[in-house]
């Protein structure tokens, strides 16, 4: 390692660091929403049967089916609709997919983890946090909304847990030599994939990036 590496190693671990600080508050906001609409609307559960109950006895029955149509949509964004086995893990994609779908991205997602894992929670939902915002983000970039998609598949085999995310994106990856660069423009480029590959290292777990045909995929492995 050269002196230059030596004296810039810690200052860009720092970064990285306040990087992935900044990314779990993120992550905190957004469960932290969704949760408190979840409890919101459980909360209003009886005012809203009330509602349609009087509806119902004045014989309004249009205005009780466009009530529950309203309620369908409320609680549409709400549910918490992919159960993994992991809390914080199903925290973490119930978030990041919402926002994707709010995004108009097609979102297909077959996830199951254990509940106990040797991976830190924390360390796991920076990974899949980085990947779907990135996946997000390059689904945005596409003009025709028919044509995004992001697909996500976590599971385990042969005792590693095993975290796919391929999404549809438009032009070329930007690359330096075998690896993939970030395109962001903010203060935070890059620390997302460097984070990503530095908590796989961590774990001594493999990760491989493809592109090709207008896709970009991820794979991951990380011991369970």
């Amino acid at each position: 390692m050269s002196l230059l590496s030596k004296i810039l190693a810690p200052l860009i671990d720092k970064r990285i660091s306040s990087f992935q600080n900044s990314l779990m508050e993120t992550h905190i906001t957004e469960v932290e929403n969704i949760y408190g609409q979840m409890r919101g609307w459980r909360h209003d559960y009886h005012s809203h049967m009330q509602a349609i109950k009087a509806h119902l006895h004045l014989a309004q029955y249009k205005e009780a089916d466009d009530y529950v149509s309203k309620l369908a949509e409320d609680l549409t964004q709400v549910d918490v609709i992919i159960k993994t086995g992991n809390i914080m893990v199903d925290a973490i994609l119930n978030s990041k997919v919402s926002i994707a779908r709010t995004k108009e991205i097609n979102v297909n997602v077959k996830a199951a983890v254990p509940s106990s894992l040797i991976v830190s929670e924390i360390d796991l939902c920076v990974i899949i946090g980085n990947l779907l915002d990135n996946a997000t983000e390059a689904c945005g970039k596409i003009t025709n909304k028919n044509e995004r998609f992001i697909r996500i598949y976590i599971d385990v085999l042969k005792k590693q847990l095993y975290v796919s995310v391929s999404n549809a994106m438009t032009g070329e990856p930007k690359r330096s030599g075998l690896s993939f660069l970030s395109t962001k423009r903010d203060t935070g480029h890059g620390y997302g994939l460097k984070r990503i590959d530095k908590i796989t290292e961590k774990y001594g777990g493999y990760i491989n990036r493809q592109s090709e045909g207008g896709v970009f995929a991820t794979e991951v492995l990380l011991p369970v």
